[in-house]
């Protein structure tokens, strides 16, 4: 099969790359700066999402297109650095489906990537993807992201949503980001350190969007591990896992005074749970927090 990818040079994106053409298939990108990118066997194409639609040429003779850019949300926000979060994923979305609509022929498959974000803050409420959406920035970005990756479903697509939740990687990825910390002895609890964090190892996020790709999945699925944890089990099994302390504690002024608005993203969380990709039967390899650690930090 021939797949385009947006945000094919990313976290999540390489690994997915590496993975599709380990099988056997074609894989083109898209890139912002396409002379800067450089993979044996990989084709790029120019776009960026806020500039334009991709052009038709870049889209004709795929079968599947998936599409995981997006401006990082882990940066201190101001109005700028907000707008770009929204419209590199709502307004790119819409672009990317508009060329979509002028194809001749299409692609089967839309494979878009979302966040666990769309559910907003819920406290201690059990979430699957039959929940409505929440409150605040980020679920309305989600909002309407979802809403422009379902406006291929009419033009013949099969589109299927992945919510991401954290991601642990060791090369990036919101574990890269805390390893520094509490190797120095300065790792502990965020604010109460009562927020569900809705988790993921790389390896079976990668696994579950190759799951929707390969798959008939369709709609929403939450890209989460099956069993979430509080910041403060994430904690304590983290510092379990490095053999350090974790009793320093990180109060809610200091984040607010390093991310701004921002901060509220790690101060709250959502309790989710994948019951979408269960009942199709997808395996996760790390269901459990340990062991992902394990694995990652061995």
């Amino acid at each position: 099969m021939k797949f385009i990818i947006s945000g094919g040079t990313g976290f999540i994106g390489r690994r997915l790359v590496d993975s599709l053409r380990q099988d056997g298939h074609y894989v083109a990108i898209w890139s912002r700066k396409p002379r800067t990118e450089k993979r044996s066997g990989v084709e790029v194409f120019h776009w960026d999402p806020l500039e334009g639609e991709p052009t038709e040429d870049s889209l004709s003779g795929f079968d599947v297109v998936v599409h995981l850019a997006g401006e990082p949300v882990a940066q201190r926000w101001d109005d700028d650095v907000k707008r770009k979060i929204r419209d590199s994923r709502v307004l790119g979305t819409h672009r990317l489906v508009s060329a979509i609509s002028k194809l001749k022929h299409r692609p089967k498959a839309l494979i878009c990537s979302s966040a666990t974000g769309y559910y907003g803050s819920r406290g201690d409420e059990l979430l699957d993807e039959n929940s409505g959406p929440g409150t605040g920035f980020l679920a309305q970005a989600c909002i309407g992201w979802e809403k422009w990756a379902d406006a291929a479903v009419p033009l013949g697509l099969r589109v299927a949503k992945i919510r991401t939740g954290i991601v642990l990687g060791k090369d990036g990825g919101a574990l890269a980001k805390m390893l520094p910390a509490f190797r120095l002895f300065a790792g502990g609890e965020l604010g109460s350190g009562k927020q569900w964090m809705p988790w993921i190892h790389v390896d079976d996020l990668v696994a579950m969007f190759l799951f929707a790709i390969e798959g008939s999945a369709a709609g929403a699925l939450n890209g989460t591990a099956p069993n979430p944890v509080t910041n403060k089990e994430f904690t304590a099994k983290l510092g379990k896992v490095l053999r350090r302390p974790t009793f320093f504690r990180i109060p809610e002024f200091a984040l607010q005074g390093l991310y701004g608005e921002m901060a509220e993203v790690l101060l709250t969380g959502q309790r989710v749970i994948p019951v979408a990709a269960q009942s199709l039967g997808f395996q996760w390899k790390y269901p459990g927090l340990e062991e992902a650690l394990h694995n990652l930090l061995a």
